[in-house]
């Protein structure tokens, strides 16, 4: 993707709809984040147009009338971008903008997102993965407005003989689709060779999840020093970021700023971004981050687990990490957690506040299930010993003729990594008994 979808300071309408029996507060809500993704795209929200309606019409979501009223809304405000909270139909997009008039736009959330999207992708993968998603979800609907694919980006062939520009467009869609999943697929082999080579190393792996502008960057900033992208907007960050973080305890764990969750996510970017969503899946534990001074973090809270779910990232480790607190603190409620429990941190990540309690308690996941084991490593795999300095806490190394003799905590990796060198469990240290 070239081009964004949207053109800078576009002035929007946005438009909702509830169905029967759906709470008009949620739509509300919907709206307000619809809102702020507008604006991370650069355009500007000058009208909300809501529709209460038994079901979703099939020609234009909203009926015939108010699309009459949303064409209004549009001329006397000098519209021109229109965005519907909803997923449209290519056939409703056309019908809408025949009812608008040549100046506006109609586009639906899922390309929303998928603009903002291609507007923050920086690696060669990411760019990939975005047009890959365009053109599967966004694709479909501008050909039937008669739009040519060269708004994407794509470069049209020459057109064959007696062959519509639209035949044409479409063959076009599918070579460039078969292209791009067949270099996202070679990239996915790479990325998989990456985190082989990070399983063997035995470093416990973090990711840090999330709803979109928790403050995921901001912490691997302040924990690493990382020096990525962190600002007060939806998606800012889009590629994943990984940094290695000593825990006190002297122990290493490679952190991983992961892209953020978001309600109605549209289908073909979780799809498109598989290989970068398994980060979440291939970690050790999680760290789930949550706006605490965001009224609607309970919601977010739930769209961020149900979509962990869908990804199988379920069953680790996880500490969730109410973040944003020097803002203000939501009032804690049907979480089901207790709010002294000991997977829960309350922290600013900008202002450093209960950092020192965020790290105790992840450094308290990390060891857990750690035991002194002891080692002896012929001469001859003096190279097990850097192993082991990788995987475990080498507490005392012992040179013999022989070999060395080594007492070292390690966890359950660890321990099944060297488990030709093990002798036995290592008594505690006097010093343990005292105490």
């Amino acid at each position: 993707m070239t081009e964004r979808e949207l053109p800078e300071a576009s002035r929007a309408v946005l438009v909702g709809l509830a169905q029967k029996g759906e709470n008009t507060d949620a739509l509300e809500r919907s709206m307000d984040e619809l809102e702020g993704l507008l604006k991370t795209a650069g355009g500007e929200c000058i009208a909300r147009l809501t529709q209460n309606k038994e079901a979703p019409d099939a020609k234009t979501m909203i009926g015939s009338g108010k699309a009459a009223e949303l064409a209004y809304l549009c001329a006397i405000n000098d519209a021109d971008l229109v965005v519907f909270d909803c997923e449209l139909s290519p056939s409703q997009i056309r019908n809408l903008e025949n009812i608008m008039g040549d100046k506006v736009r109609v586009i639906d959330r899922s390309m929303l997102i998928l603009d903002i999207f291609a507007l923050h992708a920086v690696t060669g993968e990411g760019k990939l993965q975005v047009e890959l998603a365009q053109l599967k979800y966004t694709a479909p609907r501008l050909m039937g407005k008669g739009t040519e694919l060269s708004r994407l980006g794509g470069g049209i062939g020459t057109r064959g003989p007696g062959e519509s520009q639209l035949e044409t467009d479409r063959r076009h869609l599918q070579r460039r689709i078969r292209a791009l999943e067949a270099q996202i697929d070679e990239m996915e082999k790479n990325r998989r060779t990456m985190r082989a080579s990070r399983d063997r190393s035995g470093i416990v792996q973090v990711a840090i999840v999330g709803y979109t502008n928790a403050g995921k960057s901001t912490l691997l900033n302040a924990l690493t020093d990382a020096g990525i992208l962190a600002e007060d907007k939806l998606f800012a960050t889009l590629d994943p970021t990984t940094r290695k973080y000593e825990l006190p305890c002297g122990e290493s764990v490679l952190l991983t700023d992961t892209v953020g969750f978001i309600n109605k996510l549209p289908h073909h970017l979780v799809s498109a971004f598989h290989s970068t969503l398994e980060e979440a899946c291939m970690a050790d534990i999680l760290l789930i981050i949550i706006d605490a001074s965001d009224p609607r973090f309970s919601e977010q809270l739930e769209v961020t687990e149900n979509l962990l779910v869908e990804l199988g990232a379920v069953g680790k480790p996880t500490l969730y990490v109410f973040n944003k607190c020097d803002r203000g603190f939501a009032e804690l409620r049907e979480i089901g957690r207790s709010s002294d429990a000991d997977n829960i941190a309350y922290i600013s990540a900008l202002t450093g506040q209960g950092m020192d309690t965020l790290i105790s308690k992840l450094e308290a996941i990390v060891t857990e299930g750690k035991r002194r084991v002891t080692y002896f490593i012929p001469n001859s795999d003096g190279g097990a010993l850097n192993t082991l300095y990788r995987v475990a806490t080498v507490e005392d190394v012992d040179y013999g003729a022989d070999g060395m003799t080594v007492v070292a905590l390690a966890d359950a990796k660890a321990r099944g990594m060297m488990k030709k060198y093990a002798l036995d469990d290592a008594p505690e240290p006097k010093e343990d008994w005292e105490e």
